[in-house]
């Protein structure tokens, strides 16, 4: 097909609807593209699911699908918060859309040194960017799920020996005004718990992380609670939610808790 034949065809997509019925959000979901993310540490490659989606007037009939997949392969910069902002604009006006939004799904991998024998090994996080631009305003929030290890304060209390630990899953979600890295919300989580885990132990480290959660016993509500703090007094963090699962290894439930707070409210 030659280029005059192409200018011919027909763009039903462009063509007016009658309904006159506005859709919030019309896109891309679950796209698999290799990313390249920013780390203090330098470049590190990762595979992302990304989800891309434009507000649709109501008197439009469609909007053009294959144009998300020219402004995605079209921006190979590295991913980092400029850059989100960056192909949430390029988006916009690709697609002539006032609003969207951008959610990216993807393994962030750091590298852990065990704390008595110095072995490293690689420890995987989930990570979540999602961006959402409405009025003109853009909102990056960015969010990270951290595999802790918690033990019980009241086992510990009551019995002669021994306390019933889990592992626990803390997700903080915040939305920030400027960049941060996945490793500081990482150590945020891993500083409140029992004990941080690590993808490879020798025995040494073993004692040392067993005793460790010992002798630093957090119920779920104390998890939370103690992100809490360290994110109110993050000036770069604009809201958050921090919530805690712990996979009870006593029960065949988890316990659970979560807080929200909007700092740009006060509350």
């Amino acid at each position: 097909m030659n280029a005059p034949d192409k200018m011919l065809l027909p763009d039903v997509q462009s063509n007016l609807d009658e309904r006159n019925i506005a859709i919030n959000r019309v896109g891309v979901r679950a796209i698999v593209h290799p990313v390249i993310v920013e780390t203090p540490n330098g470049p590190m490659p990762s595979v992302a699911h990304i989800d891309m989606a434009v507000y649709l007037p109501g008197d439009t009939k469609g909007t053009h699908m294959s144009r998300f997949l020219e402004v995605l392969q079209s921006h190979g910069e590295m991913l980092n918060f400029e850059h989100g902002t960056h192909m949430m604009m390029a988006m916009l006006d690709r697609l002539e859309s006032k609003s969207g939004s951008i959610t990216m799904k993807f393994p962030y991998f750091i590298r852990k040194t065990a704390p008595v024998s110095g072995v490293q090994s690689l420890m995987d996080y989930q990570v979540v960017l999602d961006i959402d631009c409405n009025g003109g305003l853009t909102d990056f929030w960015m969010s990270v799920v951290v595999p802790v290890t918690s033990l019980c304060p009241c086992s510990k209390k009551i019995s002669d020996y021994g306390a019933h630990n889990q592992r626990s899953h803390i997700t903080i979600k915040v939305l920030i005004d400027e960049s941060m890295s996945v490793e500081e919300l990482v150590n945020i989580a891993e500083k409140a718990a029992s004990c941080e885990l690590y993808g490879l132990l020798k025995r040494p480290d073993e004692k040392y992380v067993t005793e460790r959660a010992y002798e630093n016993p957090k119920f779920v509500e104390d998890l939370v609670r103690d992100i809490a703090i360290e994110l109110n007094n993050e000036n770069r963090v604009a809201r958050y939610r921090v919530e805690s699962e712990n996979f009870e290894s006593i029960h065949n439930h988890s316990a659970v808790a979560w807080i929200e707070r909007n700092k740009r409210l006060g509350r």
